[in-house]
């Protein structure tokens, strides 16, 4: 139905989500966090704030829009988080936030490696929430460029980037070299 994260909600899409997007941690094979897109991460002693370290080598796919390479930044993280609670989004993952976060400002990039989520009470399992499809992160100006059409544009950092789809019929990716190169 989309290869856009926010819409992550059936297995096909989670799948495929997983394949062209990274998050900024994962679970392992006995479903313990660890690092994805953030290298390192602290919560605070109140439990109120997330601050994460990105990785500094993460790319990507090549788009039309950028200009050569394109470097995943925490503005992307902020923008996509805050993508997911936009109610002219309608994302189906928006419950994931909902109610733990007050609104787009809980989203901080405090730099181009250091991202802060604000929650307005401790809540344990955010962290392991992140690692779900819709928390993938997704670059800021393809995503505003297509609007609704960024379901069938889809532009990640994961180790498979879109070639072409004929909805219904096949889906074609290829390997995404550079993550194949971290």
């Amino acid at each position: 139905e989309s290869l856009d994260p926010a819409y992550a909600k059936d297995l096909y899409t989670m799948w495929t989500t997983h394949m062209l997007y990274n998050t900024l941690v994962e679970t392992d094979s006995n479903l313990y966090i660890q690092a994805s897109l953030a290298k390192s991460w602290e919560i605070s002693a109140n439990g109120l704030h997330y601050t994460f370290h990105l990785q500094n080598n993460v790319f990507f796919h090549p788009n039309p829009l950028f200009e050569g390479k394109r470097k995943m930044t925490a503005k992307d993280v902020a923008y996509s988080f805050s993508r997911i609670i936009n109610t002219e989004v309608a994302s189906s993952g928006a419950w994931i936030f909902n109610g733990h976060v007050k609104d787009s400002t809980a989203f901080e990039a405090l730099n181009d490696s250091t991202f802060v989520l604000h929650l307005t009470a401790p809540f344990r399992p955010m962290l392991a929430m992140l690692s779900m499809p819709y928390c993938s992160i997704v670059p800021y100006e393809v995503a505003q460029h297509y609007g609704k059409d960024f379901r069938s544009h889809p532009c990640g950092t994961g180790p498979f980037q879109y070639k072409s789809w004929d909805e219904g019929n096949v889906l074609l990716l290829h390997q995404n070299k550079d993550y194949w190169e971290r």
